[in-house]
Order: structure tokens, then C-alpha cells, then sequence
């Protein structure tokens, strides 16, 4: 009976040993599904962040570009305004200078 009873216990042993093994294999095919779900989670939130801050610099540079607009018409208002005060200045100024040059070109210094 003793060898009967120490080959059960080997039976048994290999029997644990298979269920072991199936668990082990379940657990570990377990973890590979949800690594791929993880994976497949992170790319879709990966994707939908890209997505999401693509949309905010293509707006970015849409008010850049209608602010870069109406940069470049208040940037030539304020050159024109620049260039006729220049230009008033130098009519105001003109007659006082064509004044001048005439009298030193009139005027005769003797030297010694």
C-alpha cells in the first residue's frame, strides 16, 4: 500500500504542478491582454492630446495672422502720420534755409 499511496502523492503532485502551470499561463496571458489595452489606451489619449494642441496653434496662429493685419495697417498709419510731419516740418523750415543760403552766397567776406 505504500507505493500505492507515494504514487498518489506524485499524482497529485503532478496534477498541482499542471494546475500551477495553468495558472501561471492564465496570469500571464492576463497581463499581456492588458498591457495591450494599456497600450492601445495610451495611444488613443496620445492621439486625442495631439490632436487637441494642434487645434490650439492652428487658432494660435490664425489670431497671430488678423493680429499681424491690422499690426501692418496701424504700422503704416503711423508711418504716414511720421512722414507728413516730417514733411511739415521741412516746408516750415525751407524758406528760412533758402533765406540763409542765399545770404551767404550773396555776401562777400574779405579776408586779409
Amino acid at each position: 500500500m505504500q507505493i500505492s499511496a507515494g504514487a498518489d502523492g506524485i499524482q497529485r503532485l503532478l496534477a498541482a504542478e499542471q494546475e500551477a502551470q495553468a495558472i501561471v499561463t492564465k496570469a500571464r496571458k492576463a497581463k499581456a491582454d492588458r498591457l495591450k489595452q494599456a497600450k492601445a489606451e495610451a495611444d488613443r489619449e496620445i492621439k486625442a492630446y495631439k490632436t487637441e494642441r494642434e487645434n490650439l496653434y492652428q487658432k494660435r496662429i490664425q489670431e497671430d495672422s488678423s493680429s499681424s493685419g491690422e499690426n501692418v495697417r496701424r504700422l503704416e498709419a503711423e508711418s504716414a502720420q511720421e512722414v507728413r510731419r516730417i514733411e511739415q516740418a521741412v516746408a516750415a523750415k525751407k524758406q528760412e534755409l533758402l533765406d540763409w543760403l542765399l545770404s551767404l552766397v550773396t555776401t562777400v567776406k574779405l579776408t586779409k
